[in-house]
């Protein structure tokens, strides 16, 4: 349940909150702006400005229920698995996709600084369709 989720990571479930979880989590792992889960509350008849669907997602962030991935410049998409993993991004679709686990290996890291550790390492993989 979304509200016992919510309580689990320390944010209350608030109506909007337990709503908008409902949206993001039900269809399983997915990658989605805040203007496309706004959308889609909206066509759910859930009442929220995208502003709230924004500071809502960055809670949600906060709280560990969410990875943030900014493959352009201009858009950033929320990921609901949180798990270490890469991605393919289409380029011209603006679909993000999960490289499938084990399918990239990382060598050759810099010496981090003193005091410092390597938090998380993003990948992503630009695709565009071939042309004829």
């Amino acid at each position: 349940m979304a509200g016992d989720r919510l309580r689990s990571v320390g944010l209350r479930p608030t109506r909007q909150r337990i709503a908008l979880a409902g949206l993001l989590f039900a269809k399983g792992d997915r990658h989605l702006t805040a203007e496309e889960l706004h959308e889609e509350a909206v066509g759910a008849g859930v009442p929220v400005s995208l502003a709230t669907v924004y500071n809502t997602l960055h809670q949600f962030t906060d709280a560990g229920m969410l990875r943030v991935l900014a493959v352009e410049s201009s858009k950033t998409y929320f990921d609901t698995n949180t798990s270490d993993h890469q991605h393919y991004f289409i380029e011209g679709e603006n679909e993000v996709m999960d490289i499938p686990t084990g399918s990239i290996s990382i060598d050759g890291l810099p010496e981090v600084p003193e005091g410092m550790e390597i938090a998380h390492i993003d990948v992503v993989v630009r695709l565009r369709r071939k042309t004829a």
